[in-house]
């Protein structure tokens, strides 16, 4: 990984198929601060975390980490967390290791966590920052790893940096970008035009029955809230609220006309000022899952909720 920075952004795909490959690969492009004097940002699954802090002793006590498990688990709070480490280092370059996609995820998990990753390519486009993001080729599905190929202008194999044929900037990968699965046949349904204290009842009903706890179920209802507000503050059309339980906890659908064309929605601050983008930032920040899927004809957000 000896190349020489051509550009202030750089993010590279690391593919790795043992643990010593994976603390070599790590700890070489943390190393590289020593000359510069960059600001390390490690954020992996507290596993690795602890294998890396061992290897590095006390140099680790000057690097900045996450248990990506946690800072992670919803792949909407990762651009965020990354964007208040540069605001806090400004006009330094800075180094950020991030492993977002993990062996044990779920679908869902996986499919946002590849938007994420395409989605760094935009938002960090003009930032000084140079990412690594390690792919553990042993554990992940194949489909996972071409994936990596289309987010990332460059991947690192056996310590070589290459460009990648396959990248394509913030574009999704097909299978990451196609219309949600419909609701179960067990979901409540309810369609709304003006009347949002209908889809709050309902909102509170399903939080009381997946039993959140007081705090986590006002967020619940509150998200509901601010996403049927929406509806009627941004589109002419009425609004589609679904609500169903799983095994896991609850999860609320709304659906309407609507079109959203920033890409980083939910995931990027918004300007307070403008008065509008904090419903979707709230929700984005507040779920454990969020999916949205928008084009011309409509938008579907699809927020989890998760029962501790």
């Amino acid at each position: 990984m000896s190349k020489a920075v051509a550009s202030e952004f750089r993010h590279l795909a690391m593919f790795y198929t043992s643990v010593e490959e994976y603390l070599r690969g790590v700890l070489e492009f943390v190393d590289m601060k020593s000359a510069q004097d960059e600001p390390v940002f490690v954020a992996v699954p507290g596993e690795r975390m602890s294998l890396i802090r061992d290897r590095l002793g006390a140099r680790a006590d000057e690097m900045t980490f996450a248990d990506m498990t946690a800072m992670g688990r919803n792949p909407a709070w990762i651009i965020p967390a990354i964007a208040a480490f540069l605001d806090a280092h400004p006009g330094r370059m800075i180094r950020y290791v991030g492993e977002p996609i993990w062996a044990g995820r779920s679908s869902q998990e996986i499919q946002e966590a590849t938007r994420h990753e395409a989605l760094i390519n935009l938002a960090f486009a003009d930032r000084m920052v140079t990412i690594l993001c390690p792919y553990d080729v042993a554990n992940l599905d194949v489909g996972v790893l071409a994936n990596a190929e289309h987010t990332h202008p460059e991947l690192v194999r056996h310590g070589s940096p290459a460009e990648s044929p396959a990248y394509r900037g913030h574009e999704f990968p097909g299978d990451c970008d196609q219309p949600l699965p419909p609701p179960p046949a067990d979901a409540a349904t309810f369609a709304y035009r003006d009347d949002l204290a209908a889809v709050r009842v309902l909102a509170v009903e399903y939080a009381e029955r997946c039993a959140l706890p007081d705090r986590r179920a006002e967020e619940f209802v509150l998200t509901v809230s601010e996403l049927a507000a929406n509806t009627l503050v941004h589109t002419t059309g009425p609004g589609m609220f679904h609500v169903w339980l799983t095994p896991h906890g609850v999860i609320c659908q709304v659906e309407d006309r609507g079109h959203i064309t920033d890409p980083l929605v939910g995931r990027r601050l918004p300007d307070l000022g403008a008065g509008e983008g904090f419903g979707l930032w709230l929700a984005h920040q507040l779920c454990d899952l969020a999916e949205l899927r928008s084009t011309p004809s409509g938008t579907t957000v699809r927020l989890h909720f998760h029962r501790p």
